[in-house]
């Protein structure tokens, strides 16, 4: 049974009068929580506060799958109360106890009072709460970083899958069409062939590449019938795997006239080696195309990354703003494409580099353009990134169409810890974040205009920092 002097030994409470500790025991509810029992869900109202008498209390916030541990709270202490402090109307955590724990409820308006009545209880709330809220911001803004890292991880894993994919499969190829080609060209060199022949067999091969490097793609119905035209005259001569060779020779561009130019120069012995010669180095060639533009693909995709991490750069630099924006644009490109967004580009090229800090703009955008992504998701949505400038400021301004934010929530959009989104889908600290960047870091503004079908993010950068 609770009594006054339970109540005496919370150090939070050991200066009270007994008329102040009767009355938390008339207004307050004890509660007891069993072994791994939630106390309050995050999300539920944050309508009381609490005083843990007996047990333990672990405090967690869902992010996405995992639940990341902020706090652990022992016997005689008071908890809950962050949000309540900071006019929030729900939890932004998930107390549940760790050891059969006995709490004590009080609702918002006696905390109020007891506040506002003793000076030494308001003095003690908050000098641990700007401890706790320390601890509480350094801990999720880690998390934040790690989910950052996370979007950039699954952006380049979905980008360099596709190029890396088509690597292993030409080099296996490769290693297919090597096999053939070797003992064919050994096959074609112990033929009997004159001069003439022997050099017009040499210039082929780079002749049939240089038309495939600028062969017409046809369509499908043109294709195949060119194909079949193929298949026949090779079949006519006595060609074998005239089915594979036609594909590569129509796709290349070499027609029945070139076929026929064959025949004349090499005559009808060698022409099904040499034809066969000619169609596997045009297989290669294309392999060897494909490598490149795939490693080609590769290296733009890390330079991206180095561009958008300002990876071996100074801190404070000048910086293109629009180079900053295409390379969060090429590492969110994946998620763009996924959710069916139509992004539009509106760039003022007047714009002129600026003074500011290249790698945490970065982060801005990221935040910013993410979250527009997930306003429109499924919605067949738009986004547009415009760019400006305003007398001494650049303007980045990034819009969506989506639902919007409600008028009651805009006024707290840039709190730590308030999120417009479900429980586990964020930690409440990216707008926070993007707001120390810009208006603490750079000295910038940041303002938000939303109705239904037009939400905007504005951000005002100095264009000389320093």
């Amino acid at each position: 049974m609770l009594n006054i002097e339970t109540l005496r030994q919370v150090p939070l409470f050991a200066n009270l009068p007994i008329e102040r500790l009767q009355w938390l025991l008339e207004q307050g509810v004890e509660v007891w929580r069993e072994p791994g029992e939630i106390h309050r869900h995050e999300g539920e109202p944050a309508e009381h506060v609490f005083i843990l008498l007996e047990g333990q209390v672990r405090i967690t916030q869902k992010v996405g799958n995992q639940e990341i541990l902020l706090a652990m709270y022992e016997p005689k202490t008071l908890f809950g109360e962050l949000p309540v402090l900071m006019g929030q109307t729900h939890f932004w955590a998930t107390g549940r106890a760790v050891t059969r724990s006995h709490i004590l409820e009080l609702p918002n308006q006696v905390f109020w009072e007891l506040l506002s009545s003793c000076t030494c209880v308001m003095t003690e709330i908050l000098r641990t709460m700007a401890e706790r809220l320390q601890a509480v911001q350094t801990i999720s803004q880690h998390r934040e970083k790690l989910v950052a890292l996370g979007t950039l991880a699954a952006g380049l894993a979905h980008e360099l899958n596709n190029p890396a994919s088509a690597c292993r499969r030409a080099v296996g190829q490769l290693r297919q069409t090597r096999q053939v080609l070797q003992p064919l060209t050994v096959k074609l060199n112990q033929k009997e062939m004159t001069c003439d022949q022997k050099a017009f067999v040499a210039k082929l091969q780079q002749d049939a590449i240089a038309t495939a490097r600028t062969a017409t793609r046809l369509d499908p119905l043109t294709q195949s019938d060119r194909e079949d035209e193929v298949m026949q005259w090779l079949e006519a001569h006595n060609v074998g795997n005239s089915w594979k060779l036609a594909p590569t020779l129509v796709t290349a561009g070499l027609d029945i006239q070139w076929l026929e130019n064959v025949k004349k120069n090499v005559g009808e012995l060698l022409l099904s080696n040499v034809l066969t010669w000619t169609e596997i180095t045009l297989q290669e060639w294309g392999l060897l195309d494909e490598l490149e533009h795939s490693t080609t693909r590769i290296s733009t995709l890390v330079d991206a990354v180095k561009d958008y991490s300002y990876m071996d750069r100074a801190p404070l630099q000048e910086i293109d703003v629009h180079e900053g924006i295409e390379s969060t644009l090429t590492i969110l490109n994946h998620k763009l494409k996924h959710s069916n967004v139509v992004l539009t580009r509106e760039y003022d090229c007047e714009v002129p580099l600026i003074s500011a800090y290249g790698r945490e703009l970065n982060q801005v955008w990221t935040n910013l353009i993410d979250n527009a992504i997930d306003a429109v998701n499924g919605q067949g949505g738009q986004i547009w990134i415009r760019t400006n400038c305003e007398s001494d400021f650049l303007l980045v301004e990034i819009a969506d169409n989506g639902p919007g934010i409600p008028p009651e929530v805009q006024s707290h959009i840039f709190e730590p810890f308030f999120t417009t989104k479900g429980v586990g889908q964020g930690t409440g600290l990216g707008l926070h974040i993007v707001y120390q960047i810009v208006v603490g870091q750079h000295q910038g503004d940041i303002r938000l205009l939303s109705q239904p079908g037009d939400t905007r993010f504005q951000v005002r950068l100095p264009m000389n920092l320093s």
